[in-house]
């Protein structure tokens, strides 16, 4: 999987030499200019992820009189002034307000999703004659229906209906409908996480697979705002362990059955181990056969299990970046871990107190101490898989 924010590429920052008598041309000072550029670029690219830093706010407004009377309708918003940089560090700067017609037609029957998206414009790549000695860096506004590429920001969303389209203001921000101005995707410009952790669900033969998928996207929720370091994606995939599961830092699988794999699914499973990778195995406490065989599982792949109480004290699962002296406790009974390398079996239904219960019934202290100890194992895995992969060819530039 691509990484939404990926380092600067690994190469060599050239700069100009200066020595005495040395002439100065346009090509020399633009070399002279472009290395500095492409510093502030790369630390950028480096420390901070893109998007808005100020305004570019958006609002439903007549059409302009001034445009051809065809062109009259209620597709018309402003784009307001404002600042954005992009994920190569450049700094986009809109500074004057915008009339914006958006122009999709919507022929299927299925809605379509529309972005206003905002791009960095290099005036040296304009094919026009400059005027004088400075040439001012500029911008573009596009209108697309597929998401956003690493070099635009998104500046607003609009989900338009089959047929006539009238753009809104929504009366609810946090719900927009079809035909509103949708500002929640938009990302602001801020210190970029050390790590975008993945997650997948295993899907296996247990009719009862499925069961936490809604809550391991809580978890994922949580993380930014409890340890900013590390964030999750936006969703949560789904597996079988005969596909390619290299891409996810950590898989989950739970159910009631005993686990039986086939030989792919072994050789896939062990190699994902091997490469650093973690299987987090959340049983219910009654699920004795499934129990038994994650344990039998963990001594076949030689990382056998034992308790967390019997690893040492300042292991990462007890202690980064949360601290845990006893386990959660969870419909009245302490949460066990069990670890052996990439193997965690967790017994008491973990995942059921990652967010919210059908009951609306779960204190909310239950539920923080449940996705803090959550977080725990999802920074267990992410270092696990990179301090593995440090150790193997062709790692740099890896997260």
């Amino acid at each position: 999987m691509t990484h939404p924010f990926p380092p600067p590429t690994i190469k060599p920052l050239e700069r100009l030499h200066p020595t005495d008598g040395l002439l100065i041309n346009a090509e020399r000072w633009r070399k002279a200019h472009d290395y500095h550029l492409r510093r502030q670029n790369a630390h950028y690219q480096s420390l901070n992820q893109p998007g808005i830093v100020c305004g570019l706010g958006v609002r439903v407004i007549p059409a302009p009189r001034q445009v051809e009377a065809r062109y009259r309708d209620e597709r018309w918003v402003q784009i307001q002034p404002g600042i954005a940089i992009d994920l190569m560090g450049h700094v986009i700067v809109v500074p004057n307000v915008i009339d914006f017609r958006i122009a999709t037609e919507v022929t299927d029957t299925d809605p379509v999703t529309v972005y206003l998206v905002v791009s960095y414009v290099d005036p040296d790549q304009l094919r026009r004659e400059v005027q004088g000695d400075v040439v001012q860096e500029t911008f573009r506004i596009d209108e697309k229906s597929t998401l956003p590429n690493s070099s635009e920001v998104e500046i607003c969303r609009v989900i338009l209906p089959p047929g006539p389209v009238s753009i809104s203001q929504p009366s609810d921000v946090f719900f927009p409908g079809y035909n509103d101005i949708d500002l929640r995707f938009r990302n602001l410009a801020q210190a970029r996480p050390q790590a975008i952790i993945r997650m997948a669900q295993v899907n296996h033969s247990d009719s009862e697979c499925s069961r936490n998928f809604f809550q391991l996207s809580y978890l994922l929720q949580a993380i930014e705002p409890l340890y900013p370091f590390l964030r999750g994606t936006d969703e949560v995939y789904q597996v079988t362990l005969e596909e390619n599961i290299q891409d996810y830092d950590l898989l989950y699988l739970t159910g009631q059955q005993a686990l039986s794999l086939n030989s792919p699914e072994l050789e896939s499973l062990k190699k994902y181990i091997s490469d650093g990778g973690v299987l987090l195995v959340d049983a219910p406490i009654s699920a004795t056969a499934l129990i038994e065989s994650v344990q039998s599982l963990a001594q076949q792949l030689d990382c056998p299990l034992k308790p967390l109480e019997e690893w040492r004290k300042d292991h990462p699962l007890r202690t980064k970046p949360f601290l845990f002296a006893a386990l959660p406790i969870i419909n009245q009974q302490n949460i066990q871990l069990q670890v052996g390398g990439g193997i965690i079996l967790s017994i008491g239904d973990l995942a059921s107190a990652w967010g919210l219960d059908k009951a609306l019934s779960l204190p909310r202290l239950t539920i923080r101490t449940a996705q803090e100890l959550g977080i725990n194992i999802l920074n267990y895995a992410w270092k696990r898989r990179q301090l593995t992969g440090l150790q193997k060819e062709d790692y740099a530039g890896q997260w």
